[in-house]
């Protein structure tokens, strides 16, 4: 199985910046795209940022030049660097692992997700 281990969240005033972590562990044999989703109350889940396993990024127009993705492959582990934060990033933050795992006919990619992480931006 793969366990992701989420952390960073908080309570932050707008205009604060806070880091979110995401490592995966477990049966691992490559890691491809990693992201960053979120929830506000009431709302649907949207996407934040992915960046794939060539580095690429993808980022919502609503976080652009404030959240920047990140990864370190040698520790499986995903980052969100949030800067300039605003009310309306309030939410639950979950990070998304695409995870190839080795099986007997061949490699097989599956999605896990983290428990989430509150993070609260006070105005």
């Amino acid at each position: 199985q793969v366990q992701l281990v989420e952390s960073g969240g908080g309570v932050v005033q707008a205009g604060g910046s806070l880091r979110l972590s995401c490592a995966a562990s477990g049966s691992i044999f490559s890691i491809n795209a990693m992201g960053w989703y979120r929830q506000a109350p009431g709302k649907q889940r949207e996407l934040v940022a992915t960046i794939t396993s060539g580095g690429s990024t993808n980022y919502a127009d609503s976080v652009k030049g404030r959240f920047t993705i990140s990864r370190d492959n040698a520790k499986n582990t995903v980052y969100l660097q949030m800067s300039s934060l605003k009310p309306e990033d309030t939410a639950v933050y979950y990070c998304n692992v695409q995870v190839g795992r080795r099986l007997s006919s061949g490699v097989g990619l599956y999605d896990y997700w983290g428990q989430g992480t509150q993070v609260t931006v006070s105005s």
